[in-house]
């Protein structure tokens, strides 16, 4: 995946990037979206994967414990499921784009199973952040396969 700025139009539609679509398109027709829970952008998924962490929660936290009752609120309660238009496109709604400050462009980051779409000046500085950070702290991936 890749960091993608799309055009968002008047009634709030953005062009999904075609890599997303292709990788969205082998599991599902639709993809689901919901605020960020971390950050002022809207997560992105296909359906599958919000499967997966719905079953990870409950094998994961007591199914009636106040984390998981509010992080279940939070994440499926706020979640909507969208289909594309024939030009790729899908029309995001109104809370999910003041949720992100989007107005008229969309920034789109790849996060392997799952993407962002951010308002581009808060990316810009979200991406300076991370960079800073990872930057300070060199961090490593192990050698857990022997190569």
């Amino acid at each position: 995946m890749d960091t993608i700025i799309n055009k968002v139009d008047t009634k709030g539609r953005v062009s999904l990037p075609s890599d997303y679509r292709a990788i969205v398109k082998e599991l599902s027709t639709e993809i689901v979206c919901y605020r960020s829970l971390n950050s002022p952008c809207i997560e992105g998924c296909a359906e599958e994967l919000l499967e997966k962490i719905a079953s990870d929660m409950e094998t994961s936290l007591d199914f009636f414990s106040q984390t998981q009752d509010e992080l279940t609120n939070l994440i499926f309660g706020d979640a909507r499921r969208f289909s594309f238009d024939s030009t790729g496109r899908i029309l995001l709604t109104e809370k999910l784009l003041k949720h992100a400050q989007i107005t008229d462009t969309a920034v789109f980051v790849g996060k392997g199973r799952k993407f962002q779409i951010w308002n581009p000046e808060n990316w810009e500085k979200e991406e300076a952040r991370i960079r800073a950070e990872i930057f300070k702290n060199r961090p490593s991936l192990g050698n857990k396969g022997g190569m």
